[in-house]
């Protein structure tokens, strides 16, 4: 370990240590010991830090939503008060994204597969994450004055969902990046009058 890893405090050095793993290998795969391992610190304080590894995967997965709301709102910033075009800037910020080398797919979607259950405590962050995405679209769905903003805001998730999916099985070299904002853009300007 690197002598800047030793500096970092022992919570963030064990979420980031998981986050690598949990998003390459999947998190059923990653057990405790190997983290603990990979991140150099001791059992107890992994366990000081997070009392269980369902623990330790959602505030994982709650890092992972923070970072997806800074991007969210970076692309929404770059067309004030345009609502028509934060929609845009949004499916491009996620086109941007799938075709990322070592895209792995979204960490929501990757996760909620290995826990289908409701009762696994990560199933709570990734629903609060994938409500939150169909509510700010259709809030700006709404202001851009698309006849049925609901329509809208769940059409365009759906093509968000599936750049996820497209960027993750196919990979970079395949067109998920101008299929995500192509087909997005055909959807708002059918809901939307110019």
């Amino acid at each position: 370990m690197s002598g800047s890893e030793e500096r970092k405090p022992v919570r963030q050095r064990i979420i980031e240590t998981a986050a690598e793993m949990f998003y390459r290998e999947g998190v059923r795969a990653v057990g405790i010991d190997a983290i603990i391992a990979r991140s150099g610190v001791a059992k107890m304080s992994l366990y000081r830090n997070f009392t269980s590894k369902d623990a330790l995967v959602s505030a994982w997965l709650e890092e992972r939503d923070a970072a997806f709301w800074r991007r969210w709102d970076r692309a929404e910033a770059t067309c004030p008060g345009n609502s028509r075009g934060q929609l845009e800037a949004i499916l491009e910020m996620v086109a941007a994204r799938v075709v990322q080398p070592g895209w792995r797919g979204c960490p929501f979607l990757n996760t909620g597969t290995e826990f289908p259950g409701s009762d696994h405590p990560a199933r709570a962050v990734i629903l609060a994450n994938k409500r939150a995405v169909y509510d700010r679209l259709r809030a700006l769905s709404t202001a851009a004055g698309a006849r049925d903003p609901d329509l809208l805001a769940r059409q365009l998730q759906l093509v968000i969902e599936g750049a996820y999916t497209f960027g993750q099985t196919l990979g970079p070299e395949e067109p998920a990046q101008a299929v995500v904002a192509d087909a997005g853009r055909v959807l708002i300007a059918a809901q939307i009058a110019a």
